[in-house]
């Protein structure tokens, strides 16, 4: 009943994750004026843009997008920091539910068969709580009608944070990092590979490089936000 929803909401306020207005019974986690505003790629409809051809002559990819620009201060900064550190896995699955009707309707991503996302370290999951690209996952997952496979990608180190380091750096950091469980489960598939932002892309290539492992596997790449350089 509107009623009890009413108490509720007066008890504990729905907010916007990012002005702080009260949501209106139709909004979940940002109102729909910020909604309008995030600053959305439209990088899917491109099979050039810039996420893929961060790639180009490094992995074998089929397609690659982005819902999100990242630049420091933006909205998606503010998004993206919500989600990892403050516990606010509603971000990542409304960002993925959103993204996954765009992604659904897109040839390159139409027949996606699983999605994987990106691992964390066992011991920083343990930290967290939750996986942040996982969350975005389930949202996709919801929007797109394909489940999500988290445990047969792993990470088997626990490596430095990535903030400070050069391209190449990052991409040593991680080299060697992920191994895939059972490779045969994967064969021939369509893999949607997601991860919450992309800078230099060094984390993404190791695990495609883990994932070829499976014969015949085709790998797509999603992410919340891409931060150019």
């Amino acid at each position: 009943m509107f009623w009890i929803e009413d108490f509720i909401s007066l008890v504990y306020p729905r907010i916007c994750a990012l002005c702080g207005n009260s949501l209106w019974r139709s909004e979940d986690v940002i109102c729909q004026k910020c909604e309008y505003h995030l600053p959305k790629t439209n990088f899917h409809l491109d099979p050039e843009n810039p996420v893929s051809r961060l790639f180009w002559g490094r992995v074998r990819i089929n397609s690659a997008a982005a819902f999100l620009h990242f630049n420091k201060g933006n909205c998606t900064q503010e998004l993206i920091h919500k989600l990892k550190y403050k516990g606010r896995k509603d971000i990542g699955i409304l960002l993925g539910n959103r993204y996954g009707l765009y992604l659904k309707q897109t040839p390159p991503f139409s027949d996606i068969s699983w999605i994987i996302p990106v691992p964390l370290h066992r011991k920083k999951f343990v930290s967290r709580g939750y996986n942040q690209s996982e969350q975005f996952g389930i949202g996709l997952s919801s929007a797109m009608g394909v489940p999500v496979e988290n445990r047969e990608l792993i990470r088997n180190l626990e490596t430095e944070t990535q903030t400070k380091k050069s391209r190449f750096k990052r991409w040593e950091n991680v080299s060697e990092t992920f191994t895939v469980r059972d490779p045969q489960k994967f064969e021939g598939s369509h893999v949607l590979l997601v991860d919450d932002v992309i800078t230099t892309g060094a984390t993404i290539e190791a695990c495609i490089q883990a994932l070829a492992a499976a014969p015949g596997i085709r790998v797509s790449i999603a992410a919340i936000a891409v931060a150019m350089n």
